[in-house]
Parts: C-alpha cells; sequence; structure tokens
C-alpha cells in the first residue's frame, strides 16, 4: 500500500515528512541519512548506500590480494 506525503516550505528549503510507520519499516531515526535511488518506476529512499558498499567490497578485496605488502607498509 502506497502512503502519500506532502511537500512542505522547511526554513528555506523543501522537504517530506515521512510517518512514524515508514521510518520504523526503514530502521531509521532522526539524524539518520537516506539515500535516493534514481529507478525506472520514480525514486527508492534507502538507508543503504549500494555505490558506498560496491566501493567497500572492492577494497576488501584489493587488501585481501595485497595483504603482504600492506603490512609491509605499514611498518
Amino acid at each position: 500500500m502506497a502512503n502519500s506525503v506532502t511537500v512542505r516550505k522547511i526554513g528555506n528549503s523543501q522537504g517530506v515528512i515521512l510517518p512514524k510507520a515508514e521510518l520504523e519499516r526503514l530502521g531509521v531515526s532522526e539524524g539518520d541519512e537516506l539515500f535516493v535511488v534514481h529507478t525506472p518506476g520514480g525514486i527508492r529512499l534507502t538507508a543503504y548506500d549500494a555505490d558506498f558498499a560496491n566501493v567497500m567490497e572492492a577494497t576488501r578485496d584489493y587488501m585481501r590480494r595485497h595483504r603482504d605488502a600492506l603490512r609491509e607498509l605499514a611498518k
């Protein structure tokens, strides 16, 4: 079921107020960061940054493959 939200003026900006139930479903609270993902059907709000996760996985892979060199550099 889709909930609707209204765009409102917040200071000099505009924003939307998400219902408490939706915030709980996302697992976020005040001060948490949400990411806007553009999809063919519109936008998706998520608490998970897929781009950051991909970079971290690539970094971990690099660090595994070059463990010995990184250990020597750390001395």
